[in-house]
């Protein structure tokens, strides 16, 4: 590894991938300097500073670092790229997500507004990494799932399972999904780090398996130690369900769209990213569920 990659800036150190990540670069010798509004668990003294990156208004520490890997939502990056350049930043990794592509005919506000987000960062982190001189990887996982904290996706479904008993489906649920374990991303970004063949160049990262969305979910229910039950609804009654759910904050995020999601592919390639880097995910494993309640 170059001596311009040994130190390392990690935004969104706490979240699923970032918490993942931060132990396997300090496993390869690269000084990782952590910077958020919390402090990782498992990090103390230096590895760990203040930044609140909704307050563009703020400063960087006075440390230098070759890499910034942006774990944290993409659409915060923007009116700081300039700071990390002053900082020796001349690598960024940064993390989008295929929901860029698969919910741009969504009907909901909430949806649409996290495409624009989206779309709009990418096009930004591209236009100021080019003018900076500084090289660019953009990553768009499928559907994330694994990590101590859990995710938003097979974790949340694992929870209604287990409170309620049965899992709501919309029509026959074939859609299919790929996967993709946090953990495959965080490696995803070690793998990346100092190779020049995935430097300005977007990569979608699939799961290493293809599944229909309600063996997806039977699989789920067979891990958690529970028999495969689901019950048939129609729209209007999931979009009720939806409604009051979203009532709780946990499950803000979710919509009525993604009952007819259930029929839609979700389906993308990653061998661009096997070529590049040795990208290689693993087959669907929710066995971490066990771990959480």
């Amino acid at each position: 590894m170059s001596e311009s990659l040994k130190t390392v800036f990690v935004t969104g150190a706490t979240s699923t991938i970032g918490s993942l990540l931060m132990p396997m670069l300090a496993e390869r010798g690269v000084s990782a300097v952590a910077l958020g509004r919390k402090r990782p668990a498992d990090q103390s003294g230096d590895a760990w500073h203040p930044l609140d990156l909704t307050d563009t208004a703020a400063g960087l520490p006075g440390i230098q670092a070759g890499t910034l890997i942006h774990t944290a939502s993409l659409w915060l990056l923007p009116g700081w790229l300039e700071k990390f350049h002053a900082r020796g930043v001349r690598r960024v990794i940064a993390f989008s997500s295929t929901s860029r592509f698969t919910k741009q005919a969504s009907a909901s506000p909430y949806e649409l507004e996290v495409v624009n987000k989206l779309i709009a960062a990418e096009d930004h982190l591209v236009a100021e990494c080019e003018r900076l001189g500084m090289a660019w990887t953009i990553f768009r996982p499928t559907l994330i799932y694994g990590g101590a904290g859990g995710d938003r996706n097979v974790a949340d479904i694992a929870r209604l399972i287990r409170r309620f008993g049965f899992f709501p489906r919309f029509g026959q649920a074939i859609g299919r999904r790929q996967p993709v374990n946090a953990r495959d991303l965080a490696l995803a970004c070690v793998q990346s780090l100092d190779a020049p063949a995935s430097y300005n160049k977007a990569y979608n990262l699939s799961g290493g398996e293809t599944l229909a969305y309600v063996d997806m979910v039977r699989r789920i229910f067979e891990t958690i130690g529970h028999k495969p039950v689901f019950i048939p609804v129609p729209i209007w009654a999931f979009r009720l369900a939806v409604r009051l759910a979203r009532l709780h904050p946990r499950f803000a995020h979710l919509t009525a769209d993604m009952a007819l999601r259930m029929q839609a592919d979700l389906v993308f390639d990653h061998q661009d990213a096997s070529r590049d880097f040795g990208y290689q995910p693993g087959r669907f494993d929710p066995a971490y569920l066990n771990s959480l309640r």
